[in-house]
């Protein structure tokens, strides 16, 4: 436990971006896993048109410091290659 009153602070701060963070994520994931559900079945328009929103979840973590850019353009660069292999 934070003994100081600025490392308790600092804790608080960093239990608060914990839950932002957290909340980001599991957007991607679900997301993800709805795309992933619809190859599965074949549907591959339908993945294509949640391929947008895939992309402006990652654009929002970057742009929160949740991801670093890199990291998320190599994970969108995967999904639309996924995507394309499905075909």
């Amino acid at each position: 436990m934070p003994i100081t009153s600025s490392a308790k602070k600092a804790l608080r701060g960093s239990i608060r971006k914990q839950i932002f963070n957290v909340r980001r994520k599991k957007a991607i994931e679900n997301i993800l896993h709805d795309i992933k559900k619809l190859l599965k079945e074949k549907k591959i328009k339908e993945a294509q048109a949640l391929l947008p929103k895939a992309y402006q979840a990652y654009d929002k973590a970057v742009k929160e410091k949740t991801l670093y850019k890199n990291t998320a353009s190599r994970k969108k660069s995967r999904l639309s290659a996924l995507i394309k292999r499905s075909k």
